[in-house]
Parts: C-alpha cells; sequence; structure tokens
C-alpha cells in the first residue's frame, strides 16, 4: 500500500467511528459553522491545532504559514482574518507559535535559503528589534525560543495594527487577539499576551480614524 493510500484508508475508519459515535456529527458540519476561534500557527507538522486543543471539526478556524507571522502585504492571510472577524463573528484570534521553530531558527542565521528569505526577513526584523535581550542569553536554544516568543508577541500587534481589527473593534468590541507558545517537549501551551478590544497601540501612527472597507 502506498503512504497516501493509508491516509485515504484511515479517513474512511474516522469517518465511520464518528458516525458510530454520532450520526449527526456530519449532518451538523455540513449545515453550518460557527467557530468562535480564529487560529494563526506554524505549518510544522507536529503542531495540530485541533488535537493539542482536543477541540472538534467547525470549532476552531484555522490559518497556518511558516513561523505564524502576520504580515500586511499577505493577501491569503488578511482574506482569511477579513472572513472569520466579518462573516463568521470570531470572538478570539490566537497566534500559536512553538518552540524550536525551523523557520525562526533559520532566520537567526546569515545563511541564503532561497525564496524563504523574502519570508523570514520579517522575523530578522523582530531579532533586530530585540537583540540586545536576546543576545544576553547564554544558550542558542534560549536565544532561539526567545526571539520564538518576541515573534509570536509582534505578531499580535500586527493583527491590532489592521484596519479589520480595528474597525470591529469599533462595531462589535471583538475579537480579543492572544499570543501562545507550544512546547513541543511537554505538549503545553505557554500564553505570553493577550489583547482586549479597544486597546491602545504602541504609537497613534497605526490608528486608524477613518475605517471604511479596506484591510
Amino acid at each position: 500500500m502506498k503512504p497516501y493510500e493509508q491516509l485515504l484508508l484511515e479517513n474512511k475508519a474516522w469517518a465511520k467511528e464518528k458516525i458510530g459515535e454520532d450520526p449527526g456529527f456530519f449532518k451538523r458540519l455540513v449545515d453550518i459553522q460557527t467557530p468562535k476561534f480564529l487560529w494563526i500557527g506554524c505549518s510544522d507538522s507536529r503542531v495540530p491545532p485541533n488535537e493539542i486543543t482536543q477541540t472538534q471539526p467547525g470549532e476552531i478556524f484555522i490559518h497556518r504559514n511558516v513561523a505564524n507571522l502576520v504580515l500586511h502585504t499577505d493577501l491569503n492571510l488578511l482574506s482569511v482574518l477579513q472572513y472569520a472577524v466579518e462573516v463568521l463573528k470570531i470572538e478570539h484570534i490566537i497566534v500559536c507559535g512553538h518552540y524550536g521553530c525551523g523557520g525562526v531558527k533559520a532566520a537567526m542565521t546569515q545563511k541564503s535559503y532561497g525564496l524563504i528569505n523574502k519570508w523570514i526577513r520579517n522575523i530578522k526584523d523582530v531579532y533586530r528589534y530585540h537583540q540586545v535581550e536576546i543576545d544576553s542569553l547564554d544558550s542558542e536554544n534560549d536565544r532561539l525560543n526567545k526571539l520564538i516568543e518576541f515573534n509570536v508577541q509582534e505578531q499580535v500587534y500586527n493583527l491590532a495594527k489592521t484596519s479589520i481589527i480595528q474597525r470591529s473593534w469599533k462595531k462589535s468590541n471583538a475579537p480579543h487577539l492572544h499570543g501562545w507558545v507550544y512546547d513541543l517537549s511537554d505538549g503545553v501551551i505557554q500564553p505570553l499576551l493577550d489583547i482586549t478590544p479597544n486597546s491602545p497601540l504602541d504609537h497613534p501612527i497605526y490608528e486608524y480614524d477613518n475605517l471604511g472597507d479596506d484591510i
């Protein structure tokens, strides 16, 4: 049996098990999608959002990319964000990184990785902002994990700087923003920060006073 055929076999077994446990499970999923959470996470295969949070299909709207970045030039991310906020009426957005992240580790070096250089350049900026504190740590692993934490925080701040979020804050006092980091060594999520609706940003230049339908 080929590896991909095993996936299809496992899918059939999973679907059969779900129907056995709850005959109406898939019917409910077809009819409506009302998640309360948007998860922005890393593409790393070791960090499956539903499994590590023990949530069911339909409970978390998910977007993943290398190193869980929130970039104002990423139309994929912005489309997901706008749909989650304006259509699904998401109540919480979680940016979840993980210790040992390969994308962040690559950004800490001067090695060229081709096209991905353009993506992880954003993490290099985060390193530059916090270089003194990061470089003061003794071990390479500690320095990596500290940058991972700073990167998660920066992406949460990037969310708050979008007009999508600021417009939603003014209209509905939601969503709440959260920064988490997942520890591969023990499976536990550590919360890093929370930003409540209409919190002041780090500089007023990022606060929009005329919010139309732009992103």
